[in-house]
């Protein structure tokens, strides 16, 4: 039944929290209020001891995505069916311009793989690695014509992915006048890239390496760089996975003279510090992402401007590699690295467990209110990159994405109990309390409690309107 009318469940938005009935027809949200008369042909769903949240939004997310010789593990199927169990409905993801890739077929390449695999609602932001004229036309045209108005650019990785200040610049001017943001990778890329050919040349070669070589002041570097190109530029900018003090402290400077700044950060900031490093074991490669992880006094900085809106969400970065090569087939995983620490692929998994630990670590430990929690999962994503109101709240019109949480239930979270490709999660045998229960994208049963109700193929590309307004 297209029609389903949802009783008794206790609704929250960033803004409200109230027990009321939902009415869904036709994808959208067409009433709410109490006892409502949802007539003979409505199917009912209980939500009774439920919050009812409006599906996560996930604006970080590496679904089949390749990165020097290595490929994720999930595709776009197994990634986003694993969002769903986690309670995310719609994800942002990547289209990637390289040397022989346009702007705009980039975008076609990757809606190509939405197309066939998504098992929840998409859009992609658009790696940029080469400015020149041709590429700014191609953006200006996704912005009005393809429903991307996010650029993702890397101030790190030389002689791959980044591109120097002049580029980010001459991108920045050109998307900012048409309603679009660019979204910086920011870390001082050639300095690490001396520090890890020295760490090399002593015989430094262990996972632990990866993280002495990328400094926080390093990325704090960049991220002061990069609010002040922005400033030039007349544009906003947007931080990828800030997670040093260092650079946090620039954004908060920013933002307290006006400027539009604005910065993610990823549970495994918020949960791992830099004490995982300590040995020389190579299973630390499983906490090998960029930045990596970062002292305790950072995570407390980041926590702190989660609840100040320092920092405006937290996405997942879900960017997963095997920590067992041939794990389902997939190749060039973390072994890859085994010999050599600046080989093995940067990333960890993150998208099916953001809602449940945050929610455990935050809302229940008292450190964000269950409004923040939905703002920061869901509706500032959404008013950010060009979603809102279709997606992040429960309105009257909105998308009927709705997530029932049951926020008593405890459970445990496990590889083995995952949804996705990987073979590791950085929360393996954590106890959390709070889980999803089921799961509505556009207003059909995707998730009751374990069992997958979706379709490979379902999800729907969401044009997005301009980034950065908010």
């Amino acid at each position: 039944m297209s029609r389903k009318i949802i009783r008794n469940g206790r609704i929250v938005t960033a803004v409200d929290d109230y027990t009321a009935d939902l009415l869904v027809d036709d994808g959208r949200i067409v009433a709410i209020g109490r006892s409502l008369d949802a007539g003979p042909d409505a199917a009912v769903i209980d939500a009774t001891g439920l919050l009812v949240l409006p599906g996560g939004v996930d604006c970080h997310t590496h679904m089949d995505n390749t990165f020097g010789d290595s490929t994720t593990c999930d595709s776009f199927e197994s990634g986003t069916r694993s969002a769903a169990f986690g309670g995310t409905t719609t994800i942002v993801d990547f289209a990637f311009q390289r040397k022989e890739v346009s702007v705009l077929e980039a975008i076609a390449r990757a809606q190509a793989k939405g197309v066939e695999g998504a098992c929840i609602d998409y859009g992609f932001h658009v790696i940029v690695t080469a400015v020149d004229d041709q590429a700014l036309a191609d953006m200006q045209h996704a912005i009005r014509h393809e429903g991307v108005s996010s650029f993702k650019m890397f101030m790190a990785y030389p002689g791959s992915v980044m591109v120097d200040d002049a580029a980010i610049f001459r991108a920045m001017r050109m998307v900012g006048q048409h309603g679009g943001m660019i979204a910086l990778h920011a870390e001082n890329g050639t300095i690490i890239e001396l520090l890890i050919q020295e760490a090399l040349a002593q015989g430094h070669t262990a996972p632990k390496y990866h993280a002495l070589t990328r400094p926080a002041l390093m990325e704090g570097e960049a991220t002061h760089r990069g609010i002040k190109l922005a400033e030039l530029a007349d544009a906003p900018v947007y931080f990828v996975h800030l997670s040093a003090k260092e650079a946090l402290k620039h954004v908060i400077e920013a933002r307290d003279m006006g400027v539009p700044v604005f910065a993610e950060t990823c549970p495994h900031y918020l949960f791992f510090d830099e004490s995982a490093y300590d040995s020389e074991d190579f299973d630390l490669a499983r906490y090998v992402m960029s930045p990596p992880l970062r002292s305790k006094e950072s995570q407390q900085a980041l926590w702190t401007a989660l609840r100040t809106d320092d920092l405006q969400l937290v996405s997942t970065d879900h960017c997963p590699f095997c920590m067992k090569e041939g794990h389902l087939g997939r190749v060039n995983q973390k072994p890859y690295g085994r010999d050599d620490f600046s080989k093995i692929p940067n990333g960890v998994p993150g998208v099916e467990t953001r809602m449940a630990t945050l929610y455990d670590g935050g809302v229940r430990s008292g450190r964000i209110s269950l409004n923040r929690f939905v703002e920061l999962t869901s509706t500032a994503p959404s008013k950010l990159f060009g979603l809102f109101p279709r997606k992040g709240t429960i309105a009257v019109g909105s998308d009927a994405d709705l997530v029932l949480f049951d926020p008593g239930a405890q459970h445990v979270i496990s590889a083995n109990t995952q949804h996705g490709n990987c073979d590791f999660t950085l929360f393996e045998g954590r106890s959390v309390t709070g889980r999803v229960s089921k799961v509505l994208l556009r207003g059909e049963l995707i998730v009751d409690g374990e069992h997958w109700l979706g379709k490979t193929g379902s999800g729907r590309y969401v044009p997005r309107g301009e980034s950065g307004g908010w």
